[in-house]
């Protein structure tokens, strides 16, 4: 990583703006963990829709759309806000539209007639907060220096699984669990449920100001260039054209972190599902599973980080997808539920690591002042294979007949991705990239 070439990129090691960085994840969390994952949408399905069956046809063909809107996008928000010097003001005006989607979601009553809204409103906030992450990841070289970026992505991963939890459990006990909530909020018209969307709005926009008050802006480039919306495709299509001719690398690494990450998507997703349908969880111990694997994860993101900044990226990668396909496996084939809590929790330990050192690999590698251009691309190549891991775990239960066949579609997926990680090289071998 060439310092010079790039004057946002950071020399001195500043706790300082690392934390006000980190507290960001922390408070994206809520929108992530308790709008997209655990309760929000459930409540949309399960409570707003006619019956779980058609809510979740909607919300599946919601999400779908909403992540082609990302694939589209993404990439060209990215590269306006590298060439404009603007990171940060795209920043606060993404993470600002999440806030207001989400704390919109109050006015979504337990009542078919507010179905539309709700799966609207849900879309455009999943839609928004990834853009804001593709802003926020290019910051990640603003508050970290060469010799300290891997500690300080597992950090980042890390403040975003605790925020995740501390909301999550904030929710549970205080909302959704009491026949009379937090401020008197009853479950009548879903009334306590509504009221969660203002708590994770008001939770993510209290913990996003630090990042946006105390991370300077990145200069812009000296070659600043003012694009239609039109014309920056023009120019990316060009520069993807260059990548294809010279810089195969990136590229590599972009399709191998693609197929990975959605394995990884995958776990997160059809966990619950293959705890409670193969291994007899009950739902409170799949709750109480959930906390402890993100407790997990979390603190394996940190101290994967640490072994990032000393070994790299890839090496840090590839540990942890041999170790997730190993214990994957293993999982396919062993009965019980003690083999489903320790393979479960090694699973968790391996994904936190995969998630911050695949940042970092890109943000090594990332030309100069182009870091959200390349993270836009990051989200593209991300969505524009999101199909696999599902397909791989329903066709895999279709063939075979059982969901541990649904498992062995998912190592299959992490498999695919460890081998087209394996011929990438690392960012310490890249040829020079000024």
């Amino acid at each position: 990583m060439d310092v010079a070439a790039n004057p946002g990129v950071a020399t001195r090691w500043d706790w300082r703006s690392v934390l006000c960085w980190a507290l960001w994840g922390s408070g994206s969390a809520a929108f992530n963990t308790v709008i997209l994952t655990f309760v929000f949408t459930v409540y949309l399905t399960g409570s707003v829709a006619d019956d779980p069956r058609s809510g979740s046809a909607a919300l599946g063909v919601t999400l779908t759309i909403a992540g082609a809107c990302i694939a589209l996008v993404a990439p060209v928000t990215g590269l306006r806000s590298d060439a404009g010097g603007r990171r940060k003001r795209w920043l606060a005006a993404h993470t600002a539209l999440v806030v207001a989607c989400t704390a919109a979601l109050f006015f979504v009553q337990d009542d078919s007639a507010y179905l539309l809204l709700g799966l609207v409103l849900v879309a455009a906030g999943s839609v928004f907060v990834e853009f804001a992450g593709v802003n926020y990841n290019a910051l990640l070289l603003q508050v970290s220096t060469p010799a300290t970026i891997g500690r300080v992505s597992g950090f980042g991963w890390a403040m975003g699984y605790f925020g995740g939890l501390i909301a999550l459990a904030v929710v549970l006990f205080g909302f959704v669990q009491p026949e009379v909530g937090l401020f008197g909020v009853t479950s009548q018209d879903g009334l306590n449920i509504r009221a969660v969307a203002l708590f994770a709005a008001a939770w993510f926009a209290v913990f996003a100001l630090p990042v946006l008050l105390v991370v300077p802006e990145a200069p812009a480039p000296a070659s600043r260039m003012h694009r239609s919306f039109l014309g920056s495709y023009r120019e990316l299509g060009r520069r993807i054209a260059r990548m294809w001719r010279s810089d195969r690398q990136t590229l590599g690494f972009l399709i191998a972190s693609a197929l990975y990450r959605d394995g990884l998507a995958a776990i997160f997703t059809f966990g619950g599902v293959i705890a409670a349908g193969t291994f007899g969880f009950s739902p409170g111990e799949v709750v109480v599973f959930a906390i402890a694997a993100n407790l997990l994860a979390g603190a394996s993101a940190f101290l994967g980080g640490r072994a990032d900044d000393r070994f790299g990226p890839k090496p840090v990668i590839v540990t942890a997808l041999s170790g997730l396909v190993v214990v994957g496996s293993a999982l396919v084939v062993l009965p019980g539920e003690p083999a489903f809590w320790v393979c479960g929790l090694l699973l968790a330990a391996f994904l936190g690591p995969t998630e911050s050192a695949s940042r970092t690999f890109l943000a090594r590698i990332a030309t100069p002042g182009r870091e959200g251009e390349a993270f836009g691309l990051y989200a593209t190549t991300g969505r524009a294979v999101s199909f696999l891991g599902p397909l791989a775990f329903s066709g895999f239960i279709a063939i075979f007949g059982t969901q541990r066949a649904g498992m062995a579609g998912i190592v299959l997926i992490l498999l695919i991705g460890l081998l087209a990680m394996l011929p990438v090289r690392a960012p310490g071998a890249t040829a020079d990239r000024s």
